[in-house]
């Protein structure tokens, strides 16, 4: 249940993220970012924000680990929208976290996959993708990379 241990602390963050989703673009934006990260529960859970102050915008995590199904759950808010999205869930195996959930993205049903890996003491890698087929394809979407601040 202390899989996100590694993270508790504070962050600089490089984000690349695509301008334009499902149109086979390859136009990606850049943009820094700084995250702190706080444990709750004795490490069952965490809470994170991130401030991305190029964007003017901050985001929220928040990080639970069900005890008796033995996963994670992911939530994410932005104070642009301040709506908290649907989870992901999911697991680590291998030094590798993936979580996946349902969401809708322009009113469409998607499938969400968040991605952890790269993880060492002063670095780390997530990365997005979504899939408008149930799951056949995917596109990344989001990635950030985490060096401890």
């Amino acid at each position: 249940m202390n899989d996100f241990d590694f993270f508790i602390g504070s962050w600089n963050v490089v984000n690349r993220r695509l301008k334009t989703l499902f149109a086979d673009s390859d136009d990606w934006e850049t943009f820094p970012g700084t995250t702190t990260c706080q444990p709750i529960f004795n490490g069952a859970g965490n809470t994170e924000e991130i401030i991305f102050p190029t964007l003017g915008s901050r985001g929220f995590t928040l990080r639970l680990f069900d005890t008796e199904r033995r996963e994670w759950s992911i939530y994410w808010a932005n104070s642009r929208t301040g709506l908290l999205f649907p989870p992901v869930a999911g697991t680590f195996a291998d030094g590798r976290g993936d979580f996946y959930g349902d969401d809708t993205h322009d009113g469409m049903p998607i499938k969400a996959h968040f991605i952890w890996s790269d993880i060492t003491p002063t670095s780390a890698r997530w990365e997005q993708e979504f899939s408008p087929d149930g799951g056949q394809t995917w596109e990344s979407n989001w990635v950030m990379e985490f060096t401890r601040a």
